[in-house]
């Protein structure tokens, strides 16, 4: 009897005590999904978040723009390379020759064409020799004509005299018209504009620009990768034989669902972590640019939704964003890395397409490497010009 009776008495403080701890509980928990309300409604919903990014930047190849066969190679995977140093090496005999055919057919069109111009000259004195013979032989023909009558000259010596005085102007006829043939070569330029000398002209240019280009220099600072190229290979124009990665230069392609980019603009802050370094590293950036189209519409193969076979899925935009170069060069990425991504949509007064305006003036990637061949071309043939006697 004594148990039956703590027993019936124990059950309902055991009641009440279950009792207080889900009261307890439920207040908790109401608690923590205000909490989460107000948080939300306060900070989260500004923010939009993804982990479908991936670093990406510029992979420049490098291709030669002559065929040859590999001697050296200056740079290997992972190096760093610096603009304009040279990479790639190619055998030069041949274009080395061509070089010094061209180099002797300028200036032989040089000494040519001053041929020309010395010409003139002569062909002047020739017209001045030829009307002082015609002059002399109308001079004679009006001295026997006006003999002719007292019978001191015979008919005969005047037809030799009409003969030679037709002679005379047939002959300073043809002295004009050679010199006005030797002028039509040289008229309206001068030796180092001669079109003969243009033309041999290119070819040295042609020629140096050949020999030049069997040297392959880096077309920007960057690391060495994907290199392919062994020595002793034949080469052909336009094959890729490495490549270079400016590391200081790099964005991340981030993959927002369509539906997270609706209050997305141009120019919003981002923060973003790397899965290299975690989330011990942040950087910061901003939104750059929205893609024209969804991934799936650029994929190699893109959905044919008209086809029939047709099951929704949710599209992702590419969203382009800056990375602060500061940042970037204390903790360096790499292409490929994934990222994480939190868009900070708090302000979209903005707009989500890059703003139309004046064509940009300016190239948004440019190299200066390949100018330095022109420029010693354009030295090598005013020197060759120069020294065949030419003015340049």
């Amino acid at each position: 009897m004594n148990a039956s009776a703590e027993t019936t008495e124990s059950a309902p403080q055991n009641n009440g005590k279950r009792r207080r701890l889900l009261i307890i509980v439920t207040i908790v928990l109401a608690i923590a999904l205000i909490a989460y309300g107000i948080w939300w409604a306060l900070f989260a919903r500004h923010y939009e978040s993804t982990d479908d990014a991936y670093v990406a930047g510029n992979v420049v190849q490098v291709t030669p723009q002559i065929g040859g066969t590999v001697v050296a190679i200056h740079a290997d995977d992972t190096e760093l390379v610096q603009a304009g140093k040279p990479l790639i090496e190619l055998d030069q005999s041949d274009a080395k020759v061509a070089l010094e055919q061209a180099e002797a057919q300028l200036a032989q069109a040089v000494r040519e064409v001053r041929t020309l111009f010395v010409n003139n000259s002569a062909l002047n004195a020739n017209v001045a020799l030829r009307s002082a013979d015609v002059q002399r032989a109308r001079a004679d023909l009006a001295r026997r004509q006006q003999l002719i009558g007292t019978g001191a000259v015979s008919g005969e010596e005047v037809a030799h005299a009409k003969s030679a005085l037709q002679s005379a102007e047939s002959a300073l006829q043809a002295a004009r018209e050679q010199l006005a043939s030797n002028r039509v070569l040289t008229d309206r330029t001068s030796v180092a504009e001669h079109p003969n000398v243009r033309r041999a002209a290119g070819q040295v240019e042609a020629a140096y620009l050949a020999r030049a280009r069997t040297s392959l220099p880096a077309p920007i600072t960057g690391y060495v990768a994907k290199r392919s190229v062994q020595v002793g290979q034949r080469v052909a124009p336009g094959v890729p034989l490495l490549s270079i990665v400016p590391l200081d230069a790099l964005w991340v392609e981030a993959n927002f669902k369509e539906v997270q980019i609706a209050h997305m603009r141009i120019g919003q802050p981002v923060t973003l972590h790397s899965d290299l370094y975690g989330s011990n590293v942040t950087y910061h950036g901003k939104v750059i640019g929205l893609a024209a189209g969804t991934g799936s519409a650029f994929a190699l193969l893109p959905a044919q939704n008209a086809s029939g076979n047709w099951i929704k899925v949710v599209q992702r935009i590419p969203v382009r964003i800056a990375i602060d170069a500061k940042e970037l060069a204390q903790q360096p990425l790499r292409i490929g890395l994934s990222m994480q991504v939190e868009v900070d949509i708090a302000h979209d007064e903005g707009t989500s397409l890059t703003a139309s305006g004046p064509a940009r003036t300016v190239p948004a990637y440019r190299t200066a490497v390949f100018d330095t061949a022109n420029k010693e071309a354009d030295a090598l043939i005013a020197r060759i010009i120069a020294q065949n006697g030419g003015k340049v």
